[in-house]
């Protein structure tokens, strides 16, 4: 099943639209396999007078599926791409170009508001009197056929191309989603039941691969470093670490070691005697020793100076910290995790972090994928997140919130920096944000996610200057999205751009689009 109200929010189709808006005044609507109008919402937001007054009343509609049906009888008795015919309620022309989603006829992408060449002068005066006819005022019918084009023979086949690249733009969008779904279903089945860890949720790949890795840790007793970005859930990778281990009866602590200068975190983590420094009024436990025969966690330990390096060294050594102002050692039973977004191994590389300290918290090493590497959680994780906000701001007896698939398309195509903790914060605000609502739009999500969304999509044609060159930006856009999408298979891509192989590598040796010089 296709959703054509999606198409109106599709960037590329938006520019294509506006391409033919500003060069003919011609409006697109798309039909589903009956020729029955589909994803025009609103008529209000169609640009020509004309094509307006006419989509506006039922009693024209019945009239426009049928010549949008003789239309694609003529393609098909034709074998032609396309087909042009008056439609003889309105007066002027339309554009009739099949959707054709693996060889099934799924609907068609009509272009109207035209005349297709300059002998027909005659038949203004025809749109005339069906404006007329149809109630339309002076000002309107006079305003309808100022935006009347003639589309003559040499203008006709980059016109045609145009409205061919909406359809294959629908083509595509509905394959990608298909296989997004399919991916995620097939995933499922391969996974079973395994969606979560603890915590933790997700079913990719990658998930699947951090949960074995935890599994055969559950009886070690090794340091841990974990690294990865910010927001990719460090601290649950270590809470799951620590809660399945053999010291999960006993204290979990965390200390951030960005959240003090050098001298505070020395008393955070060791403790203090009392008169060791203005302000030590009584002796002080620290961290180190609260966490006996515990684990203790230290988050962004990339941060710490070489001062505080050397004191952890030996720690994790021999197990010993002496607290400040005091001359006896203590001793501690502390399994470590330390977690960081940085590179530590560049940082050994550069000298500002301790080559032996890095060895010694390398025990075990868990690398954590950011959220734009496991895509496939994503519906996972939105539905998790804005169930547990929807509880928070409406109890349990609330409607459950769903995604649209646009939405849904849109989260999928952002590159999620703040990985995880952003996609929570963003289902928070969409709970806020939807009211009442139980269905989500697309156009609720944050502006930074839709504009991130549309500047990884195909960035459209320009609205200005030739046809030809706007329609080879175009063009060479969607091949060079294209061949990294499919990863370079162009048999793949000469089939859903609908041109043979041989075009498509000309094309590729046209823009200068190898590989080679795409990935240097």
């Amino acid at each position: 099943m296709i959703n054509w109200d999606e198409f109106e929010h599709i960037h590329v189709i938006r520019k294509l639209k506006q391409i033919l808006g500003s060069w003919w005044s011609i409006d697109v609507v798309f039909t589903d396999d009956k020729g029955r109008l589909r994803g025009v919402p609103d008529v209000s937001k169609i640009s020509n007078p004309a094509v307006k007054t006419f989509l506006s009343k039922e009693t024209s509609l019945e009239s426009f599926s049928e010549a949008v049906n003789k239309a694609v009888e003529d393609i098909r008795s034709s074998e032609h791409r396309y087909s042009i015919r008056k439609w003889d309620t309105a007066g002027f022309d339309i554009a009739v170009v099949p959707i054709i989603i693996e060889n099934d006829f799924m609907g068609t992408v009509v272009a109207m508001g035209f005349l297709k060449d300059r002998n027909q002068t005659g038949r203004i005066s025809e749109i005339r009197e069906r404006l007329a006819i149809f109630g339309a005022s002076g000002d309107t019918i006079d305003k309808a056929i100022s935006k009347i084009s003639f589309i003559d023979d040499q203008d006709r086949e980059h016109f045609v191309e145009l409205v061919d690249l909406v359809a294959q733009e629908v083509v595509t969008l509905h394959l990608e989603i298909t296989t997004r779904e399919d991916r995620i279903k097939e995933l499922n089945k391969e996974l079973g039941s395994r969606y979560k860890y603890d915590s933790m949720i997700g079913k990719s790949k990658p998930m699947q691969t951090l949960y074995s890795l935890l599994d055969k840790i559950r009886g070690a007793d090794s340091t841990v470093l974990i690294q990865g970005e910010n927001g990719t859930g460090k601290e649950l990778i270590a809470k799951a670490i620590h809660y399945n281990s053999a010291r999960k009866d006993r204290a979990f602590i965390i200390q951030n070691c960005s959240a003090f200068n050098d001298n505070l975190l020395e008393s955070e983590l060791f403790g203090h005697v009392k008169g060791s420094f203005t302000g030590a009024v009584r002796d002080k436990k620290g961290l180190f020793e609260m966490a006996d025969k515990g684990t203790f966690f230290l988050d962004e330990i990339g941060d710490t100076s070489p001062t505080m390096q050397v004191k952890l060294l030996r720690v994790l050594q021999e197990g010993t910290f002496i607290p400040v102002g005091a001359v006896d050692a203590k001793r501690v039973d502390v399994r470590i995790i330390a977690a960081t977004n940085k590179n530590l191994k560049e940082m050994v590389e550069e000298g500002t972090f301790r080559e032996d300290l890095y060895y010694r918290l390398n025990v075990i090493n868990i690398s954590v994928p950011p959220l734009r590497e496991r895509k496939e959680d994503i519906p996972l994780l939105a539905e998790f997140f804005l169930a547990k906000a929807l509880k928070a701001q409406l109890g349990d007896d609330a409607e459950k919130r769903t995604l649209t698939k646009h939405a849904l398309e849109k989260l999928y195509d952002y590159q999620w920096p703040g990985n995880v903790r952003e996609l929570q914060n963003e289902m928070e605000r969409l709970i806020v944000l939807s009211g009442m609502e139980t269905k989500i739009m697309a156009e609720m999500l944050s502006p930074k996610i839709i504009e991130g969304s549309q500047s990884s999509k195909v960035q459209g044609a320009r609205v200005h200057g030739k046809l030809k060159d706007a329609l080879e930006d175009l063009e060479r856009e969607m091949i060079k999205e294209g061949l990294r999408r499919t990863g370079w298979n162009k048999s793949k891509l000469a089939k859903e751009l609908g041109i043979s192989r041989a075009g498509l590598i000309m094309k590729v040796e046209k823009y200068g689009l190898d590989k080679r010089r795409m990935t240097k």
